[in-house]
Parts: structure tokens; sequence; C-alpha cells
């Protein structure tokens, strides 16, 4: 398991990271949720009703759009809505990979899983074992830091150079410390919606926080069962025009293991 780097920074800003903490490179479970916002039921009556996810999150290598100069996401979450602005030429290497994990709805049900009073929430563990799984190994060349991270910008979390994938963290204040390692924003929240971010849950701190590698092996039902109070996003959605690409078709459901 790689250990991510942004939990590393937390110590020089003075958190305490979790020992346990792994990049979202891991098997079953990440909540960048790829997973459409509506849930599939199977076809028995009385059996389990799961959530389907986009197949085509399975097949990272397909994923490859080139993303509009800009663009915006809405978030629905738990504690209201938030509507990021993404400028392509920030970063664009990160942005693209952004957009795709948007239009495909991998964020959708995954919760903020990490939220540190002054620093950062991060989240993009996908709420589904195979999802993590598939992107476990879909790391990012990085792209060189032309913005600050300021309050409210969003840039992707490492595990070290080249090692981006699919978490994301928002700055709770201006984090001028990261520029210099390496963290290149690509986005940045409405003000507004900092109203709604600011209320996310973050009692649970780092050290008594869930851990990552077990988020993606075990997916949202871990975090559901030991983190209940963790504010989590109900669907992550590109607007406009470009959100309105379906869905792939859903993957059956997973029988428990």
């Amino acid at each position: 398991m790689r250990r991510l780097a942004i939990l590393l920074l937390a110590v020089s800003f003075g958190f305490i990271a979790q020992a346990s903490a792994q990049a979202p490179t891991q098997t079953p479970a990440q909540p960048k949720s790829a997973t459409t916002p509506k849930p599939a039921t199977s076809a028995k009556p009385g059996a389990t009703t799961a959530r389907a996810y986009d197949r085509m999150l399975l097949r990272p290598a397909l994923l490859k759009d080139k993303a509009p100069d800009t663009f915006q996401v809405n978030f629905v979450t738990t504690r209201g809505e938030f509507t990021v602005t993404v400028t392509r030429a920030w970063a664009p290497i990160g942005a693209d990979r952004f957009y795709n994990l948007v239009k495909h709805h991998f964020y959708d049900n995954a919760s903020f899983f990490r939220v540190v009073p002054g620093f950062v929430v991060q989240f993009g563990l996908s709420a589904y074992p195979p999802v993590s799984a598939a992107w476990q190994h879909a790391d990012l060349q990085d792209d060189p830091v032309t913005q600050s991270n300021k309050l409210g910008y969003l840039t992707f979390a490492t595990a070290g150079p080249n090692t981006r994938t699919t978490q994301v963290f928002i700055s709770l204040k201006d984090n001028a410390g990261l520029d210099r390692q390496g963290f290149a924003p690509f986005g940045v929240v409405d003000p507004p919606g900092m109203k709604v971010v600011n209320m996310f849950y973050d009692q649970y701190g780092d050290n008594a926080g869930p851990d990552q590698d077990q988020i993606t092996k075990q997916g949202k039902p871990y975090l559901d069962k030991g983190w209940p109070k963790l504010d989590s996003i109900k669907t992550a959605t590109l607007v406009g025009a470009a959100g309105t690409a379906g869905p792939g078709k859903p993957a059956a459901a997973q029988k428990p293991q």
C-alpha cells in the first residue's frame, strides 16, 4: 500500500496523519463514486437491492476524453449542493481525468472520508470495490503547478510524484505550502458552495478516522458501519450539454464474499 503524500503533508501543517491511510490504489471499494444515480434492483422479489455503477469505469484506459476549456460540475451532497468550475489550462492532465470520472459518475455515493478542520476535505475513494480495483494502477503524470492551493481550490491527492489517480481534496484555507510540493489545482468551488463544504462532518479526526485500505476493500458499507456521521456525495454531474451523455450499462450486483 502506498501512503498518500497528502496525509504526510498534514504533519507540517499541524495535523497528525492517520498511520493506516493508504493510496486509492487498492482492490475493492473507492469513493470516487463510479456509480449511476439510480439504484438497480435484483429481478427476484425480496432480493437485495444493489446500486449500479457505469461499467465503463472498469476500463480506465478507455476513458480518455479531452475536457472542454472550462466546465462545471454540480455536487449534490448530504449537506446541500455546490458547484465546481474547472479550468483545463490550469492542469490539463488532471482536468481531463476529473472530467472523465465525473462523466461516468465515479464520485456518486462517495464519502468525504477525511475532513481536517482548517486544512482539507478529501474524497475520491469509490463506494464500489470492483471500481477501486480497476483504478488502482491508473496513475497520471504530474501537471506543472500554475495556481496556488487557495481556499476552495480542488487538487488531486498524490502518493508521490506521478501517482495521481482519483482522490481529490478541497482546501479549507490558503494552503500555499502545498504549491512547492507539486500539488496542482485544477478547479475551484463557488463561494456559496463553500458554506456547504464547511458543514461536512469533521469530528472523527485523522487518528480515529477510517482506514483507506479498508475503504477500498469493503466499500461504503465499511464507512456506514464505523463512521456513520460522515457526509457523502449523492451525485456529481457535469453541468450543461457535456453532462447529457448517459451512463454505460450497469454491472451486475456483486455477491457477498
